[in-house]
């Protein structure tokens, strides 16, 4: 039977033959009338606006679901779908991909890379993937392994696979491969657990290499052999001479917004933050530390270096780059819009690299703002927390104000539809020598992760959560301010569409998917979803009919990390599904599952307080990067205070010690703790166990 399914499907397949040949780049150039959705941004300069105007601000309330596929994986989908030639691929954990007919909603085919599930402990925000690219009858998918993969785009047959990263090395792939010149180019993630950001250029028939730029120098000092080595003696002179960055790597990995430009024939890299994050440590304090936090242009052609503009020197804080950057005009120059983690908007001039503006967009306390002359950021003293000694509370966290989450550009109203999140974080420096010491395993930030929990004191934890929001800004680039805002209760909602019919389309962390008119930012629509939203939505349309695509689920990095600041969206389950909609939909959703209300029944809480201390900063050195801070799950991944292990040392042994669950994802912590820490962290949890039978109610009220 599984047989004859799958030659129907593979036979169903030859009708979309030519999927995708047209796709190059002057299509992409151009972007077509509307009626594909080729790129994950839609065309070259990404700015995720359909022009399509069947679906209006007058009518967007007939919209109704035309078809949906539940998906496999309940972890976090992070893909903007991709429509072309009648064929929707959509990415999903584990860097799977779907085939679908895009009017019906038949499955096509389906493509799984077999990820080895250990490998998810070395993604620090979950076993996502972004989406594909496609060009010339070709999908190209970036595994969470480093594999680069082509696939036929009729029939998902695997034409080659090139491995781009040293697999001795945590290196990952969430990011979507970009098609240039018949090269596709690739960065890669990994920073948190050590290593050196690049981007690599292959050719897009073959796979092999053409060329490759590092953005942190060499740790020996030698050249690399690369496109980056005729400016990376200007690099190493920002670095320290000696510091973690020459074992650690240095971080700079580019883990999303790669970005083309066609007019000006230049490729723009958003670089991430250093390893470890702590400055003080990865390069002693000194130096702007080059390119992290970077906007970087190259020459396509060969990989060459052409300018950069450095948002964040010294970055110290996870404020990436690396989020979504948008090419527009404005005033007669070629421009970009970029919001990196950093809290400020920019505008940057692309053919020169210098900034024309840099405005707060949300809450920010590290910088009051940047100086118009050399454009460096005017940094509070505080937040340099490993030269003050001194716990800082600062904002933005390193979530970011704005993190991948695209954003979209409306050349209609001149406005940027900006996922906002409001959060803040406390970095702490080392308290013990562990703290700043790299590990095989666990995040290597170089701060201590276990205080920065929230304090046992339920008013306390209540008025974070209140504090803890977000929101969707449309921010006026011309005019350097927010023209309107709608506030969320919690962060994490997700990225937006803008289109010529007056409308911005957003999905929400708590279950809603979402019309708001353009110009005015008023709610005109919403589709109760079941489940979170956090992808960006696409649009096309076949046959004179406009659809609407998007994803649901919960995932991500603040899913897996929030703890307590991340409970409103915890009682919204993660459902992994595919919903198209249309004017007059009549789809319906299958009832949603039933949430079975988990009792807290813990062994009492008998150990020494040294011993729970060991626990707490073990687990937040280890643990908190998946299981949350304060061992509050956000409802991804097991929340442990729940858990029928915690009753039993030798089971608990057998899972962190053992690696009993190593096929699920749950490697063996033997290289960096022994039977008596992971003793200590069970005694820990039970703790944590026990605080929270007696003070939830307290919080969030009955549950």
């Amino acid at each position: 039977m599984r047989a004859m399914v799958a030659a129907a499907l593979v036979l169903g397949a030859a009708a979309y033959a030519k999927t995708g040949e047209k796709v190059d780049g002057a299509y992409l150039t151009k972007g077509g009338d509307g009626s594909d959705w080729p790129a994950i941004g839609r065309d070259y300069r990404e700015q995720r606006f359909s022009p399509l105007t069947q679906v209006t601000s007058g009518n967007v309330n007939q919209l109704g679901i035309a078809w949906f596929a539940d998906l496999p994986d309940a972890r976090g989908l992070e893909a903007t779908p991709v429509m072309v030639d009648g064929v929707l691929y959509v990415t999903g954990p584990w860097s799977k991909v779907f085939a679908f007919d895009a009017v019906s909603g038949k499955p096509l085919w389906s493509y799984d890379p077999k990820v080895d599930g250990q490998k998810g402990v070395q993604s620090c925000c979950d076993v996502v993937n972004r989406g594909v690219a496609v060009w010339k009858g070709k999908l190209y998918l970036g595994a969470l392994d480093g594999r680069l993969i082509a696939l036929d785009a009729a029939t998902g047959k695997e034409l080659w696979s090139v491995q781009t990263t040293d697999t001795t090395r945590p290196y990952t792939i969430t990011g979507a491969p970009r098609v240039v010149k018949d090269m596709v180019v690739i960065g890669n993630g990994g920073a948190e657990f050590g290593v050196r950001g690049y981007v690599t250029a292959y050719d897009a028939a073959t796979g092999k290499k053409r060329w490759r730029f590092y953005t942190v120098p060499n740790a020996q000092g030698q050249p690399d052999g690369e496109a980056s080595d005729p400016i990376m003696a200007k690099v190493a002179a920002t670095w320290s001479k000696d510091g973690q960055w020459k074992s650690s790597g240095g971080g700079g990995t580019v883990w999303d917004a790669i970005v083309y430009d066609p007019e000006l024939d230049q490729l723009y890299l958003g670089v991430g933050n250093g390893s470890p994050w702590n400055h003080g440590i990865r390069s002693g304090g000194e130096g702007d530390n080059w390119f992290l936090s970077s906007v970087v242009a190259l020459d396509p052609n060969t990989g060459a270096y052409k300018w950069h503009y450095q948002e964040t020197p010294g970055e110290s804080w996870d404020y990436t780059a690396t989020q979504p950057i948008l090419l527009a005009d404005m005033g007669g120059r070629k421009v970009m819009y970029h919001a990196p983690k950093n809290g400020f908007f920019f505008v940057i001039d692309r053919t020169t690299g210098k900034p024309i503006s840099a405005d707060m967009f949300t809450e920010v306390n590290w910088a009051t703002g940047y100086d118009p002359n050399s454009w460096r950021p005017i940094e509070n003293p505080d937040a340099r927390f490993y030269k003050t000694g001194k716990p800082w509370i600062g904002a933005p966290a390193p979530i970011g104000a704005h993190s991948w989450q695209p954003m979209s550009y409306s050349p209609a109203t001149g406005l940027v539809y900006l996922p906002v999140n409001d959060i803040g974080f406390g970095f702490i420096p080392p308290l013990v020598a562990e703290d700043a010491q790299r590990k095989a395993l666990g995040f290597n930030v170089a701060a201590n992760m276990g205080e920065g929990a929230l304090p046992p004191d339920p008013g306390f934890i209540k008025a974070a959560i209140a504090a803890t929001k977000g929101s969707l800004v449309a921010w006026d680039p011309a005019a350097r301010k927010a023209r309107w805002r709608v506030e969320y209760p919690t962060p994490w909602n997700g990225g937006t569409l803008a289109t010529a019919g007056n409308l911005v389309f957003q999905g929400t962390a708590l279950g809603e998917f979402r019309a708001y008119a353009a110009d005015s930012g008023k709610q005109l629509w919403a589709l109760p979803v079941q489940s979170g939203v956090m992808a960006a939505p696409s649009s096309y349309a076949i046959k004179g009919v406009q659809y609407v695509a998007f994803t649901t689920s919960r995932g991500g990095a603040w899913d897996l990390t929030s703890g307590y600041a991340g409970l409103p969206a915890k009682k919204v389950p993660s459902i992994p599904r595919l919903i198209v909609l249309k004017l007059g939909g009549k789809g319906r959703l299958p009832a949603a599952p039933e949430q079975t209300a988990m009792r807290l029944d813990p062994r009492a809480a008998t150990a020494p307080s040294a011993q729970v201390a060991q626990g707490k900063a073990l687990f937040g050195r280890y643990c908190s990067v998946c299981h949350g801070a304060n061992a509050v799950s956000g409802g991804v991944t097991p929340d442990l205070r729940y858990s029928p292990v915690l009753a039993d040392a030798a089971t608990w042994k057998g899972v962190v010690i053992d690696g009993v669950l190593h096929e699920r994802g749950m490697v063996s912590f033997k290289p960096v703790m022994d039977e008596v820490g992971a003793e200590a962290v069970r005694a820990y949890v039970i703790g944590e166990a026990n605080w929270a039978k007696t003070n939830d109610s307290k919080i969030m009220g009955s549950r």
